[in-house]
């Protein structure tokens, strides 16, 4: 068949070219048919093929013949039930991801019912109180309270109080740090029970610059410390230990809220 002015590819797709134009869906095939329309040898190809299909469609079929392709014959697809649905690994193994999904969001979302302003913070501090060391803070020997003296004359820290609960805890260290939004941290270390004491500035309402108060002490856990928090003066407080709630609780005024 000549096919002069067609590219390879196209006189290849034509080698292979339907007798019926019909439905093609293939863009380069439907490109080089109407092409190749106007060669008389493709037409005459075409006129042929439909010729020598005609044919073997009259040609009858012999009944022995005709039973190999029977219906009733062919083997039929078993159903699908739910017992086979839900033991198809593919459909066990989404079912999991679905299942574990649902479980992180809902912890996230349980978790985040107790949270409150500064808890995002008082967590990385909890981090910080874990890593920390009595030889990375400068050695005293006073009671907590008084360190708030401290703070206020050489560092400028007003309102970094600590409450009447700790107040008369021996401090065996202390040192002020900024963390990575350059907010000064004040950090304690008690003799009583090894108690690490932050007080860091509150949280405060982007648009107005307004503190966010909450009221009494709020929880805050984080890789098996927990820690204790209140605000005062637009200062938050936050005694830590390694342990569990009911180890701060008898140290605090008021039961958590």
């Amino acid at each position: 068949m000549k096919t002069f002015g067609l590219l390879r590819r196209q006189r290849a797709l034509l080698n292979c070219a339907p007798i019926s134009q019909d439905g093609l869906a293939d863009r380069s095939m439907r490109s080089a048919v109407y092409r190749a329309a106007a060669s008389a040898d493709f037409v005459n190809q075409q006129n042929f093929d439909r010729a020598i299909a005609e044919l073997v469609r009259r040609i009858p079929i012999p009944p022995e013949t005709a039973e190999w392709f029977s219906e009733k014959d062919l083997a039929v697809g078993s159903k699908w039930t739910w017992k086979k649905i839900v033991r198809n690994p593919a459909v066990l193994a989404i079912s999991i991801a679905v299942l574990v999904i649902a479980g992180v969001s809902v912890f996230q979302l349980l978790g985040r019912l107790h949270d409150f302003p500064g808890s995002t913070t008082a967590r990385k501090l909890l981090g910080v109180a874990a890593s920390t060391r009595p030889v990375m803070l400068d050695p005293v020997n006073t009671e907590a309270g008084t360190l708030s003296d401290l703070f206020f004359m050489k560092h400028g820290l007003e309102h970094y109080d600590v409450p009447v609960e700790f107040a008369d805890f021996q401090a065996i260290g202390c040192r002020v740090f900024e963390d990575e939004e350059s907010r000064r941290i004040a950090q304690i270390w008690l003799a009583e029970k090894r108690m690490q004491v932050f007080l860091f500035p509150a949280e405060r309402d982007t648009k107005t610059g307004a503190v966010l108060h909450f009221p009494g002490w709020r929880y805050v856990h984080q890789e098996g410390w927990v820690g204790a928090v209140r605000e005062y003066s637009g200062v938050c407080f936050m005694v830590a230990l390694r342990g569990r709630e009911k180890e701060l609780e008898p140290y605090l005024s008021k039961p958590k809220e």
